[in-house]
């Protein structure tokens, strides 16, 4: 894939750039090589002064990286602000809280002193996807500079922009030259990155085979990598929740970052008793959305980031017709507009053993499932290759209960949105992926947990 800019919403090709060479990503390694050197060494006030500063920077100018981000990948305007303002949200959090999370752990043991030390690792790779450009990277690289780790980011070729922006942003902080660097290459270079001795682990947000292939790489030099990859998140809606704010919730849900979030509701799975209401009510909502120009203040759905994506979701899509699904709104792409736009679609009467029903489908397409009670429920939420979140709408406490014990997820949402916040570890199970982002969790995936026993 060329390393480019080009506009989801016309198809213009604004910017492009070339990859860095051989010797240039040598002399990047070198070059944070010599940061973490010192950098390890410099405490906690320094590093925490610097990404305060990250953060005023990001709220000061979030106008122009919103700009950015709608431009390269097609999010909403208006969403692209949320995600800079969250982006400063978690460099406060970490710069406010890393040296408690740091903090040594005193264990009272037959030893005069005993206790657990967190030391950095070294430079970490991170290979980040072009869906939320801003807030992967920052989610990653607050709690892994506040570590004392340096870093390097291998972004998506297609938020070359961004990627550039926040390797700008981290210089203009005050951070070392060379503790957190861009690196302007093609996915085929990620595995020689590994091989290389400097590099100590590696994070990935991004689809199964890319984390595949990582974690294959990885595995090959004995490096701990982080994993979030896809998800299929269940909605479910029992008889006794508030249907209204349920089918609000889950049009929100749905149509998260045009469809194009890891974590976006796919699967509604609604009891039958309240099937038809909850059917209704979510198609007049998918039929009152404004689909448009992403950079207009008043658009719900944007396109979707490249031409792949949409072929792809239209395969999927089609798939499910042949294995004899309805449609009950949308299902063809929309031919009418330049871009890559995919109207809302609801797909019903899906067989629960069909290939789709058990795929994750990136995009604006809802599949409504209708089951007898709770356990067909779980069983159907279950039945899935992945299990990142999920979101299940009761007054029931029994029924809460259950959800919340029963469910294959890393995450459970009663009455909610699955979301991401930094003060909750974040990250999937199955084939959604493995370790933790965020919380303290998320700062002690990429630091040496040293035992010191002293006599």
């Amino acid at each position: 894939m060329a390393i480019a800019t080009i506009n989801p919403a016309t198809g213009e090709t604004l910017k492009t750039f070339e990859p860095l060479t051989d010797a240039e990503i040598a002399a990047k390694l070198d070059l944070a090589g010599l940061a973490f050197d010192d950098y390890r060494k410099t405490d906690f006030s320094k590093r925490s002064h610097w990404l305060q500063q990250a953060a005023d920077i990001l709220d000061k100018e979030k106008a122009d990286f919103a700009k950015i981000m709608t431009l390269e990948m097609g999010k909403p305007y208006k969403a692209a602000i949320s995600e800079v303002e969250k982006c400063a949200l978690v460099c406060r959090y970490y710069a406010e809280h890393a040296a408690e999370f740091l903090a040594d752990v005193e264990v009272k043991t037959d030893a005069s002193r005993s206790f657990v030390r967190y030391q950095p690792l070294g430079i970490i790779l991170a290979v980040m996807p072009w869906n939320f450009p801003f807030w992967q990277v920052f989610r990653f690289a607050a709690p892994a500079l506040m570590a004392g780790n340096v870093g390097l980011l291998k972004h998506a070729s297609n938020v070359p922009q961004c990627a550039l922006a926040i390797e700008d942003i981290m210089q203009r902080a005050g951070f070392p030259k060379g503790a957190f660097q861009t690196l302007l290459i093609g996915a085929a270079k990620v595995a020689d990155l590994m091989a290389d001795d400097r590099i100590k682990a590696a994070t990935l947000t991004g689809s199964e085979p890319a984390g595949a292939s990582l974690a294959a790489a990885a595995g090959k030099q004995i490096k701990k990598v982080v994993l979030e990859l896809g998800g299929s998140d269940p909605f479910i809606v029992l008889e006794s929740a508030d249907l209204e704010t349920a089918v609000a919730t889950a049009t929100t849900a749905r149509m998260l970052n045009n469809g194009q979030s890891c974590i976006a509701a796919k699967r509604f799975i609604v009891v039958e008793a309240i099937a038809d209401k909850f059917e209704k009510l979510l198609l007049e909502k998918f039929q009152a959305l404004k689909v448009g120009d992403p950079m207009s203040p008043d658009i719900d759905l944007g396109p979707l980031a490249t031409p792949g994506i949409l072929q792809d979701l239209d395969e999927q899509v089609q798939a499910s017709l042949k294995s004899g699904a309805k449609i009950l709104i949308g299902g063809q792409p929309d031919s009418d507009r330049p871009g890559n736009y995919y109207p809302p679609t609801i797909l019903t009467n899906i067989p629960t053993d069909s290939p789709t029903a058990q795929e994750e489908f990136f995009g604006p397409v809802a599949m409504l499932f209708r089951v007898p009670d709770i356990d067909a429920a779980i069983k159907i939420a279950n039945g899935t290759p992945f299990g990142l979140g999920a979101s299940a709408w009761t007054q029931n406490e029994g029924e809460s209960d259950r959800l919340i014990d029963e469910i294959e997820a890393g995450a459970v949402f009663i009455n909610s949105m699955v979301k991401s916040d930094p003060r909750m570890p974040f990250g999937g199970i199955k084939r959604s992926g493995y370790g933790r982002e965020l919380s303290i969790q998320g700062i002690h995936e990429f630091v040496n947990v040293k035992t010191v026993w002293v006599k």
